[in-house]
């Protein structure tokens, strides 16, 4: 995944926190339902933003920013803040 993907990937799951955030305020779903898409929404962007650093990290010190793989979602929202 190139760094225009992992963008394209990120846009596309904030496009899709701020439609969940409209069907809440319509009435379409419930807020339980909203919260356990908002959680997986909020994982899956932790996994892209983590990946995209790596990547610019890699592409910095000379290495290869392709050989970089999302880590597992565990993984990512284990690191310390």
């Amino acid at each position: 995944m190139d760094d225009k993907t992992v963008l394209s990937r990120i846009h596309g799951l904030v496009d899709e926190e701020h439609k969940l955030r409209t069907q809440l305020g319509k009435g379409e779903i419930s807020s339980d339902e909203e919260h356990a898409r908002l959680k997986e929404l909020e994982e899956a962007l932790d996994q892209c933003w983590d990946l995209l650093r790596r990547r610019r990290a890699a592409r910095e010190v000379g290495n290869d920013p392709n050989a970089e793989q999302a880590h597992s979602v565990s993984e990512v929202e284990g690191y310390l803040q």
